[in-house]
């Protein structure tokens, strides 16, 4: 028998027991069984309403605080992942997207913007078609970088949070995925046509996720940690005018 399973056990029959000692005690003391079966009575027709108030209501109190705190760790971690990877690979393969103008002014986010601003430039993400090319990025770049980082987004996959976050698990996946990729390659600039349509398609799909998530992860700064939201805004990779250095008091 598991530990576990034999300490609930354990604690039953405690539970039992002391019931019984004390419905005893009840009748030795006032020897009044009539009253005393009126209790027991009671107290067995109360119990279905006890399991509803504690396993549909209490419960689902518990469990939704505890939903929001894992979810507040995992910003947390998410957080992390855009400060040391995602911004910077972010910038640097929107400089390889040459349908960005379409798009790009909806990604200058303001401090003033409410969640239907945000859900409206989700809509417009959903429809965009990037036009990263293989052949305009840094091959080379990419994968020193990517490479560079990869002892962090082994540490991110084992975080178990990050998998109740399934876009953003996709997204990891993914650059996990482009990063295999460009290490079993040797030279990036003669590969063949197909290969690098290939490639194409694996780096689309990194920036593809990438600026969903972002978009998201700004939403979340903008509404719980505004001084996090000003820095983020201050080193947007979409905004050419952006400057970390602050250039007039708020």
């Amino acid at each position: 028998m598991k530990e576990d399973t034999r300490w609930k056990l354990v604690a039953g029959i405690g539970l039992v027991t002391l019931s019984l000692v004390l419905y005893t005690a009840h009748y030795l003391i006032f020897h009044d069984e009539h009253h005393l079966f009126i209790f027991f009575t009671g107290d067995i027709a109360f119990i279905p309403i006890e399991v509803l108030v504690v396993s549909l209501i209490i419960d689902q109190m518990l469990e939704s605080r505890e939903k929001q705190q894992r979810l507040e760790k995992l910003n947390m971690v998410i957080g992390t992942f855009f400060s040391t990877v995602g911004t910077p690979l972010l910038a640097q393969l929107a400089r390889a997207d040459t349908s960005l103008d379409s798009v790009k002014q909806r990604l200058v986010i303001g401090a003033d913007w409410r969640k239907e601003m945000f859900s409206d430039v989700q809509d417009c993400l959903n429809t965009y078609t990037c036009s990263v090319g293989f052949t305009r990025v840094d091959g080379q770049n990419l994968r020193e970088y990517l490479i560079s980082q990869e002892d962090f987004l082994l540490r991110l996959v084992e975080n178990p949070m990050v998998f109740e976050h399934e876009s953003f698990t996709d997204l990891i996946l993914a650059l996990n995925h482009l990063t295999e990729e460009l290490k079993a390659r040797g030279d990036l600039t003669s590969l063949p046509p197909a290969d690098v349509s290939h490639l194409t398609n694996d780096t689309r799909r990194v920036y593809t996720q990438l600026i969903r998530e972002w978009v998201k992860y700004m939403e979340y700064l903008n509404l719980h940690y505004p001084y996090l939201f000003s820095l983020a805004m201050r080193k947007n990779p979409f905004d050419a005018s952006a400057s970390v250095v602050v250039k007039q008091e708020t």
